[in-house]
């Protein structure tokens, strides 16, 4: 069987022996069969272990997951959380896929610094038009989606002055107006390429 081949729901791809079994597959009797209508895609095992089967459908919903890492825009702060709305999903290779649908994210106090928790305060972290990097911690309640800043790596990534100019970081904790000088308060993402 080559990889990109279509295939169908249930269709036996490989030996478990032989192959991890990825997304849109499952194992039974010891073989990955296929879980959804699409293309076979084998790719190698980050770790140099066995390659891992998926099987991709073009028009997959793709959805959080616990762990992911998300691009998200806040809409409202509270002094409890942060409301967001998830907008991309990085996938296993780092990359970055937009999300058809926008999914509701809560980032609650507790959860944007990992340290000096009792200290936070959510006005000075975030604001509404933020677009934030997060982790999903939790799938939450059937609502939305628990999110975490908790990392250095992840936290606010854009923003914008009331008057619509970029807002720069300037330290972990404030991010400056080029135009007017203005400093304000944000929880920064640090780029992982700075690290």
């Amino acid at each position: 069987m080559e990889p990109g081949e279509v295939v169908c729901v249930g269709y036996r791809l490989a030996s478990k022996s032989a192959v991890e079994s990825g997304d849109g597959t499952y194992i039974r009797d010891g073989y990955v069969h296929a879980s959804i209508v699409g293309r076979r895609v084998l790719t190698d095992a980050p770790g140099g272990g066995k390659p891992v089967l998926s099987v991709v459908s073009r028009n997959q919903l793709r959805v959080p997951r616990v762990g992911a890492t998300v691009g998200c825009k806040i809409t409202s702060i509270s002094p409890q959380f942060a409301k967001a709305t998830i907008l991309l999903l990085a996938n296993d290779s780092g990359d970055t896929v937009p999300l058809a649908d926008g999914f509701r994210g809560m980032i609650r106090v507790q959860d944007i610094r990992a340290t000096e928790k009792d200290k936070v305060v959510v006005y000075e972290c975030f604001r509404p038009g933020d677009v934030v990097l997060a982790k999903v911690i939790s799938l939450g309640d059937a609502k939305s989606y628990y999110l975490s800043t908790a990392e250095d790596s992840l936290g606010v990534v854009y923003a914008e002055s009331e008057f619509g100019a970029p807002l720069l970081p300037v330290s972990w904790t404030q991010v400056e107006d080029g135009e007017t000088g203005v400093v304000q308060t944000r929880k920064v993402a640090r780029p992982s390429s700075l690290s």
